[in-house]
Protein backbone atom coordinates (compact mmCIF):
# COMPACT_ATOMS: atom_id res chain seq x y z
CA UNK A 1 0.00 0.00 0.00
CA UNK A 2 0.86 9.11 -2.74
CA UNK A 3 2.85 14.62 -3.66
CA UNK A 4 6.49 14.71 -3.66
CA UNK A 5 9.16 15.92 -1.25
CA UNK A 6 8.45 19.34 0.11
CA UNK A 7 5.03 19.42 -1.51
CA UNK A 8 3.73 17.20 1.28
CA UNK A 9 4.84 19.68 3.93
CA UNK A 10 1.73 21.78 3.39
CA UNK A 11 -1.10 21.52 5.89
CA UNK A 12 -3.11 19.39 3.49
CA UNK A 13 -1.85 17.14 0.74
CA UNK A 14 -3.58 15.01 -1.81
CA UNK A 15 -3.57 11.29 -1.37
CA UNK A 16 -4.61 8.59 -3.73
CA UNK A 17 -6.89 6.97 -1.19
CA UNK A 18 -10.50 6.69 -2.23
CA UNK A 19 -13.38 6.62 0.21
CA UNK A 20 -15.18 3.49 1.34
CA UNK A 21 -18.83 2.92 0.54
CA UNK A 22 -21.63 0.83 1.98
CA UNK A 23 -24.40 2.04 -0.29
CA UNK A 24 -27.05 -0.49 -1.23
CA UNK A 25 -27.37 0.58 -4.86
CA UNK A 26 -25.92 -1.48 -7.66
CA UNK A 27 -23.75 1.16 -9.26
CA UNK A 28 -20.21 0.03 -10.01
CA UNK A 29 -17.57 2.42 -8.60
CA UNK A 30 -15.30 4.06 -11.14
CA UNK A 31 -11.62 4.34 -10.35
CA UNK A 32 -11.20 6.96 -13.06
CA UNK A 33 -13.93 9.15 -11.55
CA UNK A 34 -13.04 8.63 -7.90
CA UNK A 35 -12.15 11.76 -6.00
CA UNK A 36 -8.72 12.44 -4.61
CA UNK A 37 -9.15 12.90 -0.87
CA UNK A 38 -7.00 15.03 1.40
CA UNK A 39 -4.75 14.02 4.27
CA UNK A 40 -4.16 16.87 6.68
CA UNK A 41 -1.12 17.24 8.90
CA UNK A 42 -2.65 17.37 12.36
CA UNK A 43 -1.90 19.63 15.29
CA UNK A 44 -0.50 18.80 18.71
CA UNK A 45 -4.07 18.58 19.97
CA UNK A 46 -4.91 16.08 17.23
CA UNK A 47 -1.99 13.97 18.43
CA UNK A 48 -3.30 13.46 21.95
CA UNK A 49 -5.25 10.36 22.96
CA UNK A 50 -7.52 8.63 23.30
CA UNK A 51 -8.58 7.79 19.75
CA UNK A 52 -12.06 9.00 18.73
CA UNK A 53 -14.73 6.59 19.89
CA UNK A 54 -16.53 4.45 17.34
CA UNK A 55 -20.28 5.04 17.53
CA UNK A 56 -22.06 2.10 19.10
CA UNK A 57 -18.88 0.21 19.92
CA UNK A 58 -18.73 -2.13 22.90
CA UNK A 59 -15.75 -3.75 24.59
CA UNK A 60 -15.16 -7.47 24.78
CA UNK A 61 -15.43 -10.54 22.61
CA UNK A 62 -13.21 -11.87 19.84
CA UNK A 63 -12.74 -10.74 16.25
CA UNK A 64 -11.71 -13.57 13.94
CA UNK A 65 -9.86 -13.38 10.63
CA UNK A 66 -10.01 -15.60 7.54
CA UNK A 67 -7.22 -15.12 5.02
CA UNK A 68 -5.21 -17.05 2.48
CA UNK A 69 -1.74 -16.72 3.94
CA UNK A 70 0.31 -15.91 7.01
CA UNK A 71 2.68 -12.97 7.16
CA UNK A 72 6.15 -13.33 5.66
CA UNK A 73 7.48 -10.64 8.04
CA UNK A 74 6.56 -9.22 11.45
CA UNK A 75 9.82 -7.38 12.09
CA UNK A 76 8.77 -3.80 11.30
CA UNK A 77 12.04 -3.08 9.51
CA UNK A 78 11.20 -5.87 7.05
CA UNK A 79 7.55 -4.90 6.50
CA UNK A 80 6.61 -3.45 3.12
CA UNK A 81 3.46 -5.41 2.19
CA UNK A 82 0.02 -3.97 2.91
CA UNK A 83 -1.33 -7.04 4.71
CA UNK A 84 1.64 -6.96 7.11
CA UNK A 85 1.18 -3.22 7.65
CA UNK A 86 -2.51 -3.62 8.45
CA UNK A 87 -2.27 -6.66 10.70
CA UNK A 88 0.46 -5.10 12.87
CA UNK A 89 -1.36 -1.81 13.56
CA UNK A 90 -2.70 -3.13 16.91
CA UNK A 91 0.75 -4.16 18.20
CA UNK A 92 3.17 -1.59 16.78
CA UNK A 93 3.58 2.15 17.25
CA UNK A 94 5.87 4.72 15.64
CA UNK A 95 6.65 8.43 15.76
CA UNK A 96 3.77 9.35 13.45
CA UNK A 97 0.69 7.61 12.07
CA UNK A 98 -2.79 8.12 10.68
CA UNK A 99 -5.74 9.13 12.87
CA UNK A 100 -9.07 8.15 11.33
CA UNK A 101 -12.47 9.79 11.36
CA UNK A 102 -15.77 7.89 11.37
CA UNK A 103 -15.55 7.23 7.62
CA UNK A 104 -11.89 6.20 7.61
CA UNK A 105 -10.55 9.55 6.43
CA UNK A 106 -6.99 10.08 7.64
CA UNK A 107 -5.01 12.84 9.37
CA UNK A 108 -1.25 12.55 9.91
CA UNK A 109 -0.58 12.94 13.64
CA UNK A 110 2.04 12.20 16.24
CA UNK A 111 1.58 8.63 17.41
CA UNK A 112 4.22 8.19 20.10
CA UNK A 113 5.47 11.69 19.26
CA UNK A 114 3.68 14.70 20.76
CA UNK A 115 2.93 16.04 17.27
CA UNK A 116 3.65 15.34 13.63
CA UNK A 117 7.17 16.74 13.87
CA UNK A 118 9.05 20.02 13.49
CA UNK A 119 11.08 20.77 10.37
CA UNK A 120 14.03 23.16 10.26
CA UNK A 121 16.60 24.15 7.63
CA UNK A 122 13.91 23.97 4.96
CA UNK A 123 13.23 20.32 5.77
CA UNK A 124 16.80 19.03 6.20
CA UNK A 125 16.35 18.67 9.97
CA UNK A 126 13.35 17.05 11.67
CA UNK A 127 12.69 16.74 15.40
CA UNK A 128 10.11 14.71 17.35
CA UNK A 129 9.46 14.69 21.09
CA UNK A 130 8.27 11.47 22.75
CA UNK A 131 5.16 11.40 24.94
CA UNK A 132 5.27 10.29 28.56
CA UNK A 133 3.66 7.01 29.54
CA UNK A 134 4.58 4.84 26.54
CA UNK A 135 5.21 1.32 27.82
CA UNK A 136 6.16 -2.05 26.38
CA UNK A 137 4.12 -5.19 26.94
CA UNK A 138 6.32 -6.10 29.97
CA UNK A 139 5.50 -2.79 31.65
CA UNK A 140 8.89 -1.19 31.01
CA UNK A 141 9.10 2.33 29.59
CA UNK A 142 9.91 3.10 25.98
CA UNK A 143 13.36 4.69 26.27
CA UNK A 144 15.23 7.02 23.96
CA UNK A 145 17.76 4.20 23.54
CA UNK A 146 14.90 2.12 22.13
CA UNK A 147 13.90 4.95 19.80
CA UNK A 148 17.42 5.50 18.46
CA UNK A 149 18.04 1.75 18.21
CA UNK A 150 14.90 1.34 16.11
CA UNK A 151 16.30 3.58 13.41
CA UNK A 152 19.92 2.45 13.64
CA UNK A 153 19.02 -1.24 13.24
CA UNK A 154 17.51 -0.40 9.83
CA UNK A 155 21.09 -0.38 8.53
CA UNK A 156 21.85 -3.96 9.63
CA UNK A 157 22.71 -6.42 6.88
CA UNK A 158 19.80 -8.73 7.74
CA UNK A 159 17.27 -5.97 6.97
CA UNK A 160 16.60 -6.55 3.28
CA UNK A 161 12.84 -6.41 2.69
CA UNK A 162 11.59 -3.05 4.00
CA UNK A 163 11.68 0.47 2.55
CA UNK A 164 15.03 2.23 2.26
CA UNK A 165 13.94 5.84 2.69
CA UNK A 166 15.45 6.53 6.12
CA UNK A 167 18.69 4.72 5.25
CA UNK A 168 19.05 6.88 2.14
CA UNK A 169 17.87 10.17 3.63
CA UNK A 170 20.09 10.28 6.75
CA UNK A 171 23.50 11.96 6.56
CA UNK A 172 26.19 9.27 6.74
CA UNK A 173 23.72 6.48 6.08
CA UNK A 174 25.66 5.32 3.05
CA UNK A 175 28.55 4.19 5.29
CA UNK A 176 26.80 3.16 8.51
CA UNK A 177 26.54 -0.58 9.22
CA UNK A 178 24.12 -0.63 12.14
CA UNK A 179 24.32 -0.52 15.95
CA UNK A 180 25.43 -4.06 16.76
CA UNK A 181 29.11 -3.14 17.00
CA UNK A 182 28.32 -0.37 19.47
CA UNK A 183 28.43 2.59 17.07
CA UNK A 184 25.75 5.26 16.75
CA UNK A 185 24.85 7.17 13.59
CA UNK A 186 25.79 10.82 14.16
CA UNK A 187 22.85 12.17 12.14
CA UNK A 188 20.43 10.73 14.73
CA UNK A 189 20.64 12.94 17.81
CA UNK A 190 19.02 12.41 21.22
CA UNK A 191 18.40 15.30 23.63
CA UNK A 192 16.18 14.48 26.58
CA UNK A 193 12.97 13.09 25.08
CA UNK A 194 13.59 14.57 21.63
CA UNK A 195 15.03 12.74 18.64
CA UNK A 196 16.42 14.77 15.73
CA UNK A 197 17.19 13.51 12.25
CA UNK A 198 19.65 15.30 9.98
CA UNK A 199 18.92 14.61 6.32
CA UNK A 200 21.17 14.88 3.29
CA UNK A 201 18.57 16.94 1.43
CA UNK A 202 15.36 18.74 2.30
CA UNK A 203 12.38 16.41 2.74
CA UNK A 204 9.11 18.16 3.39
CA UNK A 205 7.37 14.79 3.65
CA UNK A 206 9.67 13.10 6.18
CA UNK A 207 6.88 13.03 8.77
CA UNK A 208 4.79 11.06 6.25
CA UNK A 209 7.73 8.74 5.64
CA UNK A 210 7.92 7.90 9.35
CA UNK A 211 4.27 6.78 9.36
CA UNK A 212 5.43 3.67 7.48
CA UNK A 213 5.22 0.49 9.55
CA UNK A 214 8.93 -0.09 8.91
CA UNK A 215 9.70 2.66 11.42
CA UNK A 216 7.69 1.24 14.33
CA UNK A 217 9.63 0.81 17.55
CA UNK A 218 11.77 -2.14 18.56
CA UNK A 219 12.80 -2.54 22.20
CA UNK A 220 16.59 -2.66 22.27
CA UNK A 221 16.88 -5.38 24.92
CA UNK A 222 14.40 -7.58 23.05
CA UNK A 223 16.03 -7.23 19.63
CA UNK A 224 16.82 -10.77 18.51
CA UNK A 225 17.94 -9.61 15.06
CA UNK A 226 16.79 -12.14 12.42
CA UNK A 227 14.63 -14.00 14.97
CA UNK A 228 12.67 -10.84 15.78
CA UNK A 229 10.70 -11.46 12.58
CA UNK A 230 8.78 -14.29 14.27
CA UNK A 231 7.83 -12.69 17.60
CA UNK A 232 7.97 -8.88 17.79
CA UNK A 233 7.53 -7.09 21.13
CA UNK A 234 4.51 -4.82 21.50
CA UNK A 235 3.94 -1.27 22.72
CA UNK A 236 0.44 -1.12 21.20
CA UNK A 237 -2.92 -2.07 22.73
CA UNK A 238 -2.41 -5.76 21.93
CA UNK A 239 0.41 -8.28 22.04
CA UNK A 240 1.08 -11.61 20.36
CA UNK A 241 -0.03 -14.34 22.75
CA UNK A 242 0.16 -17.29 20.35
CA UNK A 243 1.44 -18.01 16.86
CA UNK A 244 1.27 -21.17 14.77
CA UNK A 245 3.15 -20.12 11.65
CA UNK A 246 1.10 -20.70 8.53
CA UNK A 247 -2.07 -21.42 10.51
CA UNK A 248 -2.93 -18.75 13.07
CA UNK A 249 -1.90 -15.61 14.95
CA UNK A 250 -3.52 -14.51 18.22
CA UNK A 251 -3.52 -11.07 19.84
CA UNK A 252 -4.62 -10.42 23.40
CA UNK A 253 -4.62 -7.18 25.37
CA UNK A 254 -1.41 -5.42 26.39
CA UNK A 255 -2.45 -4.29 29.88
CA UNK A 256 0.34 -1.70 29.96
CA UNK A 257 -0.94 0.29 26.96
CA UNK A 258 -2.37 3.66 27.97
CA UNK A 259 -5.15 4.88 25.61
CA UNK A 260 -4.52 8.45 26.78
CA UNK A 261 -1.24 8.36 24.82
CA UNK A 262 -2.73 6.95 21.63
CA UNK A 263 -4.77 9.07 19.17
CA UNK A 264 -4.92 6.31 16.57
CA UNK A 265 -5.98 2.98 18.09
CA UNK A 266 -9.17 1.88 19.77
CA UNK A 267 -9.07 -1.44 21.60
CA UNK A 268 -12.55 -2.93 21.76
CA UNK A 269 -12.16 -6.73 21.32
CA UNK A 270 -10.50 -8.76 24.04
CA UNK A 271 -8.83 -10.86 21.40
CA UNK A 272 -8.05 -11.11 17.67
CA UNK A 273 -7.65 -14.61 16.24
CA UNK A 274 -6.35 -14.53 12.65
CA UNK A 275 -6.67 -17.84 10.76
CA UNK A 276 -4.77 -18.63 7.56
CA UNK A 277 -5.09 -21.09 4.70
CA UNK A 278 -8.50 -20.10 3.34
CA UNK A 279 -9.06 -19.52 -0.36
CA UNK A 280 -11.44 -16.75 -1.46
CA UNK A 281 -14.34 -19.08 -2.18
CA UNK A 282 -14.08 -20.78 1.20
CA UNK A 283 -14.07 -17.52 3.16
CA UNK A 284 -16.82 -15.95 1.04
CA UNK A 285 -19.15 -18.92 1.51
CA UNK A 286 -18.63 -18.74 5.26
CA UNK A 287 -19.49 -15.03 5.21
CA UNK A 288 -22.63 -15.74 3.20
CA UNK A 289 -23.70 -18.49 5.64
CA UNK A 290 -22.89 -16.22 8.62
CA UNK A 291 -23.04 -18.91 11.31
CA UNK A 292 -21.43 -19.22 14.74
CA UNK A 293 -18.09 -17.48 15.17
CA UNK A 294 -18.12 -16.52 11.50
CA UNK A 295 -20.54 -13.76 12.49
CA UNK A 296 -17.54 -12.13 14.22
CA UNK A 297 -15.14 -12.65 11.31
CA UNK A 298 -13.43 -10.39 8.76
CA UNK A 299 -10.56 -10.56 6.27
CA UNK A 300 -7.57 -8.33 5.70
CA UNK A 301 -6.63 -9.77 2.32
CA UNK A 302 -9.47 -12.04 1.17
CA UNK A 303 -12.11 -10.21 -0.78
CA UNK A 304 -15.34 -11.64 -2.21
CA UNK A 305 -14.53 -14.57 -4.48
CA UNK A 306 -15.03 -13.78 -8.18
CA UNK A 307 -17.49 -16.69 -8.38
CA UNK A 308 -19.69 -14.98 -5.76
CA UNK A 309 -19.39 -11.30 -6.76
CA UNK A 310 -22.68 -11.20 -8.63
CA UNK A 311 -24.50 -13.20 -5.94
CA UNK A 312 -23.38 -10.92 -3.14
CA UNK A 313 -23.52 -7.49 -4.80
CA UNK A 314 -27.04 -8.05 -6.20
CA UNK A 315 -28.42 -9.23 -2.86
CA UNK A 316 -29.33 -6.19 -0.76
CA UNK A 317 -29.14 -8.14 2.51
CA UNK A 318 -25.68 -9.53 1.79
CA UNK A 319 -24.42 -6.26 0.37
CA UNK A 320 -25.06 -4.58 3.73
CA UNK A 321 -22.03 -6.55 4.95
CA UNK A 322 -19.73 -5.45 2.11
CA UNK A 323 -17.23 -2.61 2.25
CA UNK A 324 -16.39 -1.31 -1.22
CA UNK A 325 -13.43 1.02 -1.62
CA UNK A 326 -11.43 2.41 -4.52
CA UNK A 327 -7.85 1.62 -3.58
CA UNK A 328 -4.64 3.50 -4.34
CA UNK A 329 -2.97 0.38 -5.70
CA UNK A 330 -2.11 -0.44 -9.29
CA UNK A 331 -1.41 -4.10 -9.94
CA UNK A 332 1.15 -4.71 -12.62
CA UNK A 333 3.56 -7.37 -13.84
CA UNK A 334 7.20 -6.24 -13.66
CA UNK A 335 9.33 -7.57 -16.51
CA UNK A 336 12.81 -8.59 -15.43
CA UNK A 337 14.81 -6.19 -17.58
CA UNK A 338 18.09 -8.02 -16.85
CA UNK A 339 16.64 -11.12 -18.54
CA UNK A 340 14.35 -9.53 -21.15
CA UNK A 341 16.69 -6.82 -22.42
CA UNK A 342 15.04 -6.08 -25.77
CA UNK A 343 12.45 -3.31 -25.39
CA UNK A 344 10.53 -4.62 -28.42
CA UNK A 345 10.03 -7.95 -26.66
CA UNK A 346 8.77 -6.15 -23.55
CA UNK A 347 6.45 -4.04 -25.68
CA UNK A 348 5.16 -7.20 -27.35
CA UNK A 349 4.24 -8.60 -23.94
CA UNK A 350 2.21 -5.43 -23.29
CA UNK A 351 0.38 -5.66 -26.61
CA UNK A 352 -0.44 -9.34 -26.08
CA UNK A 353 -1.70 -8.97 -22.51
CA UNK A 354 -5.28 -10.27 -21.98
CA UNK A 355 -6.48 -7.50 -19.63
CA UNK A 356 -10.17 -8.04 -20.30
CA UNK A 357 -10.02 -11.78 -19.76
CA UNK A 358 -8.18 -11.28 -16.49
CA UNK A 359 -10.75 -8.70 -15.36
CA UNK A 360 -13.51 -11.24 -16.04
CA UNK A 361 -11.70 -13.90 -13.99
CA UNK A 362 -11.40 -11.43 -11.09
CA UNK A 363 -15.16 -10.85 -11.13
CA UNK A 364 -15.63 -8.14 -13.74
CA UNK A 365 -15.86 -4.37 -13.53
CA UNK A 366 -17.09 -4.55 -9.93
CA UNK A 367 -13.59 -5.55 -8.83
CA UNK A 368 -11.20 -3.60 -11.02
CA UNK A 369 -10.58 -1.18 -13.85
CA UNK A 370 -8.14 -2.06 -16.63
CA UNK A 371 -4.87 -0.18 -16.19
CA UNK A 372 -2.76 1.49 -18.86
CA UNK A 373 -0.51 3.40 -16.43
CA UNK A 374 1.57 2.77 -13.30
CA UNK A 375 -0.10 5.60 -11.42
CA UNK A 376 -3.64 4.99 -10.20
CA UNK A 377 -6.17 7.58 -11.45
CA UNK A 378 -6.80 8.60 -7.83
CA UNK A 379 -3.14 9.50 -7.25
CA UNK A 380 -1.95 13.09 -7.76
CA UNK A 381 0.22 13.20 -10.87
CA UNK A 382 -1.85 10.65 -12.77
CA UNK A 383 -1.73 11.31 -16.51
CA UNK A 384 -4.11 9.45 -18.80
CA UNK A 385 -2.27 7.68 -21.64
CA UNK A 386 -2.52 4.33 -23.38
CA UNK A 387 0.69 3.37 -25.18
CA UNK A 388 -0.36 -0.20 -25.98
CA UNK A 389 -3.93 0.22 -27.18
CA UNK A 390 -5.71 -1.34 -24.21
CA UNK A 391 -8.73 0.95 -24.51
CA UNK A 392 -9.40 -0.09 -28.09
CA UNK A 393 -8.28 -3.73 -27.74
CA UNK A 394 -8.65 -4.67 -24.03
CA UNK A 395 -8.38 -8.35 -24.92
CA UNK A 396 -4.90 -7.84 -26.35
CA UNK A 397 -3.47 -7.50 -29.84
CA UNK A 398 -1.62 -10.76 -30.64
CA UNK A 399 -0.97 -9.74 -34.25
CA UNK A 400 0.81 -6.54 -33.21
CA UNK A 401 2.75 -8.43 -30.54
CA UNK A 402 3.85 -11.15 -32.98
CA UNK A 403 4.95 -8.55 -35.53
CA UNK A 404 7.17 -6.90 -32.90
CA UNK A 405 8.65 -10.25 -31.90
CA UNK A 406 9.38 -11.05 -35.52
CA UNK A 407 10.96 -7.61 -36.02
CA UNK A 408 13.19 -8.28 -33.01
CA UNK A 409 14.06 -11.76 -34.28
CA UNK A 410 12.58 -13.27 -31.10
CA UNK A 411 9.65 -15.43 -32.24
CA UNK A 412 9.36 -18.26 -29.73
CA UNK A 413 10.92 -16.15 -26.95
CA UNK A 414 10.72 -18.16 -23.71
CA UNK A 415 9.06 -16.47 -20.73
CA UNK A 416 9.19 -17.92 -17.22
CA UNK A 417 6.26 -16.41 -15.30
CA UNK A 418 5.88 -16.57 -11.49
CA UNK A 419 2.48 -16.66 -9.81
CA UNK A 420 1.20 -17.00 -6.28
CA UNK A 421 -0.40 -20.32 -5.40
CA UNK A 422 -4.12 -19.61 -5.25
CA UNK A 423 -7.18 -20.82 -7.14
CA UNK A 424 -7.69 -17.43 -8.78
CA UNK A 425 -4.04 -17.07 -9.76
CA UNK A 426 -4.11 -20.45 -11.48
CA UNK A 427 -7.05 -19.37 -13.64
CA UNK A 428 -5.29 -16.14 -14.57
CA UNK A 429 -2.08 -18.05 -15.33
CA UNK A 430 -3.89 -20.11 -17.94
CA UNK A 431 -5.33 -17.00 -19.63
CA UNK A 432 -1.94 -15.27 -19.70
CA UNK A 433 -0.15 -18.34 -21.04
CA UNK A 434 -2.73 -18.75 -23.82
CA UNK A 435 -2.57 -15.08 -24.81
CA UNK A 436 1.21 -14.87 -24.87
CA UNK A 437 1.60 -18.12 -26.77
CA UNK A 438 -0.94 -16.88 -29.35
CA UNK A 439 1.40 -13.90 -29.81
CA UNK A 440 4.47 -16.05 -30.48
CA UNK A 441 5.97 -16.58 -27.01
CA UNK A 442 6.83 -19.85 -25.30
CA UNK A 443 5.56 -19.70 -21.73
CA UNK A 444 6.57 -21.63 -18.61
CA UNK A 445 4.44 -21.04 -15.50
CA UNK A 446 5.93 -21.31 -12.00
CA UNK A 447 3.74 -21.35 -8.88
CA UNK A 448 5.32 -19.81 -5.75
CA UNK A 449 4.20 -20.00 -2.14
CA UNK A 450 2.00 -16.99 -1.26
CA UNK A 451 3.54 -16.21 2.11
CA UNK A 452 7.08 -15.87 0.67
CA UNK A 453 6.19 -14.72 -2.84
CA UNK A 454 7.59 -11.18 -2.56
CA UNK A 455 10.76 -12.46 -0.91
CA UNK A 456 11.33 -14.81 -3.84
CA UNK A 457 10.67 -12.32 -6.64
CA UNK A 458 12.69 -9.73 -4.70
CA UNK A 459 15.94 -11.64 -5.16
CA UNK A 460 18.04 -10.06 -7.91
CA UNK A 461 19.21 -13.46 -9.13
CA UNK A 462 15.68 -14.89 -9.41
CA UNK A 463 14.99 -17.00 -12.48
CA UNK A 464 11.71 -15.37 -13.54
CA UNK A 465 11.00 -13.08 -16.48
CA UNK A 466 7.63 -11.81 -15.33
CA UNK A 467 5.76 -11.83 -12.03
CA UNK A 468 2.65 -10.46 -10.41
CA UNK A 469 3.17 -7.42 -8.17
CA UNK A 470 1.51 -4.15 -7.31
CA UNK A 471 2.15 -0.87 -5.56
CA UNK A 472 0.31 1.61 -3.39
CA UNK A 473 2.00 4.95 -2.71
CA UNK A 474 3.73 4.90 0.67
CA UNK A 475 2.57 8.45 1.41
CA UNK A 476 1.07 11.29 -0.67
CA UNK A 477 3.19 11.64 -3.77
CA UNK A 478 4.94 10.36 -6.85
CA UNK A 479 8.30 9.93 -5.12
CA UNK A 480 6.94 7.04 -3.05
CA UNK A 481 5.88 5.28 -6.26
CA UNK A 482 8.75 5.88 -8.64
CA UNK A 483 11.81 5.94 -6.39
CA UNK A 484 11.24 2.57 -4.67
CA UNK A 485 9.98 0.75 -7.75
CA UNK A 486 11.79 2.25 -10.73
CA UNK A 487 15.02 3.97 -9.63
CA UNK A 488 18.25 2.15 -10.45
CA UNK A 489 19.63 2.90 -6.98
CA UNK A 490 16.95 0.68 -5.47
CA UNK A 491 18.06 -2.60 -7.03
CA UNK A 492 19.07 -5.33 -4.60
CA UNK A 493 17.78 -8.34 -2.70
CA UNK A 494 14.54 -7.42 -0.97
CA UNK A 495 14.16 -4.12 -2.82
CA UNK A 496 10.99 -3.22 -4.68
CA UNK A 497 12.51 -2.37 -8.07
CA UNK A 498 11.35 -5.81 -9.12
CA UNK A 499 11.97 -5.10 -12.82
CA UNK A 500 15.57 -4.20 -11.93
CA UNK A 501 15.20 -1.20 -14.21
CA UNK A 502 18.40 0.84 -14.37
CA UNK A 503 17.92 3.66 -16.84
CA UNK A 504 19.93 6.87 -16.53
CA UNK A 505 17.18 9.06 -17.98
CA UNK A 506 14.56 7.69 -15.59
CA UNK A 507 16.90 8.05 -12.60
CA UNK A 508 17.68 11.64 -13.57
CA UNK A 509 14.00 12.47 -13.97
CA UNK A 510 13.13 11.00 -10.54
CA UNK A 511 15.91 13.01 -8.87
CA UNK A 512 14.75 16.22 -10.57
CA UNK A 513 11.06 15.68 -9.78
CA UNK A 514 11.79 15.08 -6.10
CA UNK A 515 13.16 18.63 -5.81
CA UNK A 516 10.17 20.43 -7.35
CA UNK A 517 8.36 22.45 -4.71
CA UNK A 518 5.30 23.51 -6.74
CA UNK A 519 2.63 20.81 -6.39
CA UNK A 520 1.20 21.21 -9.90
CA UNK A 521 4.63 21.15 -11.53
CA UNK A 522 5.68 18.17 -9.43
CA UNK A 523 2.58 16.24 -10.40
CA UNK A 524 3.25 16.92 -14.10
CA UNK A 525 6.80 15.65 -13.67
CA UNK A 526 5.68 12.41 -12.01
CA UNK A 527 3.08 11.85 -14.73
CA UNK A 528 5.80 12.24 -17.36
CA UNK A 529 7.97 9.70 -15.54
CA UNK A 530 5.09 7.24 -15.58
CA UNK A 531 4.98 7.53 -19.38
CA UNK A 532 8.78 7.31 -19.61
CA UNK A 533 8.84 4.00 -17.72
CA UNK A 534 5.99 2.64 -19.84
CA UNK A 535 7.79 3.60 -23.07
CA UNK A 536 10.56 1.31 -21.83
CA UNK A 537 7.86 -1.34 -21.19
CA UNK A 538 9.41 -2.25 -17.84
CA UNK A 539 6.11 -3.69 -16.70
CA UNK A 540 2.63 -4.62 -17.85
CA UNK A 541 -0.05 -2.54 -16.08
CA UNK A 542 -2.90 -4.91 -15.23
CA UNK A 543 -5.59 -3.21 -13.14
CA UNK A 544 -6.57 -0.53 -10.64
CA UNK A 545 -8.32 -2.17 -7.72
CA UNK A 546 -11.86 -1.78 -6.47
CA UNK A 547 -11.98 -3.59 -3.14
CA UNK A 548 -14.98 -5.61 -1.98
CA UNK A 549 -14.49 -6.95 1.53
CA UNK A 550 -17.24 -8.92 3.24
CA UNK A 551 -17.56 -9.55 6.97
CA UNK A 552 -19.74 -11.28 9.54
CA UNK A 553 -22.99 -9.73 10.73
CA UNK A 554 -21.68 -9.08 14.25
CA UNK A 555 -18.53 -7.18 13.23
CA UNK A 556 -18.91 -3.46 13.88
CA UNK A 557 -16.73 -0.48 12.97
CA UNK A 558 -15.75 -1.90 9.57
CA UNK A 559 -14.21 1.00 7.61
CA UNK A 560 -11.44 1.60 5.09
CA UNK A 561 -8.25 3.09 6.53
CA UNK A 562 -7.30 5.81 4.04
CA UNK A 563 -3.84 6.18 5.58
CA UNK A 564 -2.77 2.54 5.48
CA UNK A 565 -5.10 1.63 2.57
CA UNK A 566 -6.97 -1.34 3.95
CA UNK A 567 -9.25 -2.48 6.75
CA UNK A 568 -8.94 -0.38 9.92
CA UNK A 569 -8.42 -3.20 12.44
CA UNK A 570 -8.30 -1.00 15.51
CA UNK A 571 -11.80 0.42 14.91
CA UNK A 572 -13.44 -3.03 14.88
CA UNK A 573 -15.67 -4.32 17.65
CA UNK A 574 -17.72 -7.45 18.33
CA UNK A 575 -21.41 -6.62 18.52
CA UNK A 576 -23.19 -7.79 21.65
Amino acid sequence: MIATGVVAASSTVLTACGGGSKSSDNKIPSVSKAKQSKIAVGTKADSTGPAPEVAGAVKGGTIYGLDQFDMDHLDPAQIYVSTEILITTPIMRGLTGYKLDSKGGATLVGDVATDAGTAKDGGKTWSFTIKDGIKWEDGSDLTMDDVRHTFERLFASFVTEGPRYVQQFLVGGDKYKGPYEGKHLDSIEIDGKTITFRLNQARGDFNFTLAERAYSFVKKSKDTKEKYDKQPFSCGPYKISARDIGKSLTYTRNEHWDPATDPIRNAYPDKYLFQFGFELLASTDRYIADKGNDQYTMSIFNEIAPERIATVLTNAKLKERVLTAVDTVTYYWPINTTRITDVKVRQAINYAWPNQQLQTIRGGASTSEIATTIFSPVTPGYTDFDLYGKKTKPGGDPAKAKALLKEAGKLGQKLVIAYQTSDNAVKQAVAIKNALEAAGFTVVNKQLDKSTFYTQIGKIDNTYDLFAAGWSPDWPGGYSVFYPCWDGDNIGDGRSNYAQLKNASVDKAIAAASLITNADEANKAWGAIDKQVMELAACVPDYHAIRNWMHGSKVGGFVYDAGNTGIALTRLYAKA
